[in-house]
């Protein structure tokens, strides 16, 4: 209908994408895309479907993006985090160790689009209207600048976990989360804590992890093992049950499950 809203019409467009992507059609998901994210900028659905889409292309640089944009969105959406991880491999294959030097840019999400994904409709101020965008580096200060620098940490300290450097990769994750409290990296450092034995400061940043996003997985598995360790049992039992809610078939939350009530 010519006379529907932006936002309406986007979400018809982002809905024909799932069907196209679902059909194996997916030259055609990723323009229905496109064009739902040209009416609302940054919508969560639309940039999962087009990802999902190049990577089917094999156009693993444009899913890559996409699936960092998302995170930037909601760092809680676990379909973009393990996107980032696929494509991540996938890239290092093909272009060697310099494959982020090949990648296009990374859009900077502004605070609006955040705020307007991350709170529900009826909460959010203007929800009906689509986030402004902003140009890169616009939003004040150095917050474009800032969030790019914590993904460089970030990037940085994964590649010291790759090489077993736990010590110097806590180091680049700690200065990331002073720029951007993100999930992601919260978990990542809990995991170098748990490497290196130091359990309290595993099971406290898989805290901080969990009130980003109280049902994140690998959070809640990090800390049972750091709790475990720490022999707080009902605790780390608590974290195994709640994460088998989510997903009943993880082997090892249900193995680490056995060994903590033998324990």
């Amino acid at each position: 209908a010519g006379d529907a809203s932006a936002e309406e019409r986007s979400v018809l467009l982002a809905n024909r994408a799932a069907c196209h992507l679902k059909d194996g059609a997916c030259s055609l998901c990723v323009a229905d895309c496109t064009s739902a994210l040209e009416l609302v900028p940054f919508g969560i659905k639309p940039l999962l479907r087009r990802a999902a889409a190049y990577e089917a292309l094999e156009r693993y640089s444009l899913a890559y993006v996409d699936y960092k944009t998302a995170l930037q969105v909601d760092c809680s959406v676990q379909a973009a985090h393990d996107g980032v991880n696929r494509m991540t491999k996938a890239l290092l294959e093909k272009d060697g160790v310099n494959w982020r030097q090949k990648l296009p840019p990374i859009p900077t999400v502004p605070v609006s689009a955040q705020t307007r994904w991350s709170l529900p409709s009826a909460q959010a101020p203007g929800a009906n209207t689509p986030p402004a965008t902003a140009p890169q580096g616009e939003q004040g200060g150095n917050t474009a600048a800032g969030m790019e620098r914590a993904r460089m940490l970030k990037e940085e300290g994964n590649e010291f976990v790759k090489k077993g450097n736990h010590k110097k990769a806590v180091e680049k994750y700690s200065e990331s989360l002073k720029l951007s409290k993100e999930c992601a990296t919260y978990t990542n450092r809990a995991l170098c804590y748990l490497t290196l034995k130091q359990y309290k400061e595993a099971a406290q940043d898989c805290t901080e992890a969990l009130k980003l996003d109280p049902k994140n997985v690998k959070a809640l598995y990090r800390r049972a093992q750091a709790l475990k360790e720490l022999k707080d049992y009902k605790s780390s039992i608590a974290d195994i049950k709640s994460l088998l809610k989510t997903e009943p078939k993880n082997t090892a939350a249900l193995r680490l499950l056995q060994e903590l009530n033998r324990a």
